[in-house]
């Protein structure tokens, strides 16, 4: 297994509207205050590390916090990796700041495309331009939801970002209780592959049964602060391990089979958190 890792929702709020977002508006609300950034972050030096804490959202750039407090805090006063989601409207300037301050742990960076906002290109051009900026043991991949009937359109994006030596990475979307469905599988396998694994793309395949270190060596945190065994746990309402603003969290001694017939996140497979799935080498989610 790999370094036990945390999913730290900072903040619910988010600065974009994507029609396709599987978080409904009424949880993309939601800014901690810096009384509750502290207690969080009091409760990962606590930790017995290093861990990675992988900080997403909402967007994370848009609480004024998130460079403010969350980052100096966790350099300063952690041994832990950080890792980050954004859907990267972040400035030039703010982006240059996040690089230089992190470099020395900075673990992943992930980019989600979102062509609501934006181009293939100017995202990529923007991209290709801050990977540069990055250590040499950081990984930077760009993310992007895979539409229903839009398949050309990855495509398309696909081709741009690996034409500036990126890497880029598929999701497919996800719909209640599963995975939406697509009526052109041909055209989704030329887009993802031949039933790819978690390295290659999200497809959130079932790993029912197989022993999970989820609420052991990997949890989700939330913007309220409540901390659950895994993104799916949370969703189904079981799983509360605690809350970190209020130092109650307690995790689970042993791994336990998953109960869940879908597993819409990457992270534990590609952390080596799920028994016999993951990669040889580490690979960003």
């Amino acid at each position: 297994m790999r370094t036990p890792t945390i999913e730290w929702q900072v903040v619910g709020a988010c600065n974009r509207d994507c029609s396709y977002c599987i978080q409904s508006r009424h949880h993309r609300r939601g800014r901690p205050t810096a009384t509750q950034l502290e207690q969080a972050l009091s409760f990962f030096a606590k930790l017995s590390g290093p861990w990675e804490i992988k900080c997403s959202g909402g967007e994370v750039f848009a609480h004024r916090l998130f460079m403010a407090q969350v980052v100096p805090g966790l350099m300063e006063r952690t041994p832990h990796q950080i890792s980050v989601l954004t859907n990267f409207s972040a400035s030039r300037r703010d982006l240059m700041i996040f690089a230089r301050s992190t470099r020395e742990r900075l673990a992943v960076f992930s980019a989600s495309l979102h062509l609501q906002y934006t181009s293939a290109e100017v995202f990529a051009e923007k991209a290709s331009w801050f990977a540069d900026q990055l250590g040499p043991d950081t990984r930077f991949v760009v993310n992007q939801v895979v539409l229903p009937g839009r398949e050309a359109e990855a495509l398309h994006s696909r081709r741009v970002v690996e034409s500036h030596g990126l890497r880029w990475f598929p999701q497919l979307y996800k719909v209640k209780g599963g995975v939406a469905a697509y009526p052109d599988e041909e055209a989704l396998r030329e887009v993802i592959g031949d039933h790819p694994g978690p390295r290659a793309a999200n497809t959130a395949p079932s790993y029912k049964g197989r022993m999970c270190w989820s609420g052991v060596a990997y949890f989700a945190v939330d913007r309220a602060g409540d901390a659950w065994s895994c993104r799916t746990a949370r969703r189904h309402d079981v799983g509360h391990l605690g809350n970190v603003f209020e130092g109650t969290v307690h995790l689970h001694d042993a791994p336990r089979p998953c109960p869940w017939d879908i597993c819409p996140c990457t992270v534990p497979a590609n952390r080596g958190m799920i028994a016999g799935v993951g990669p040889a080498e580490p690979v960003p989610a």
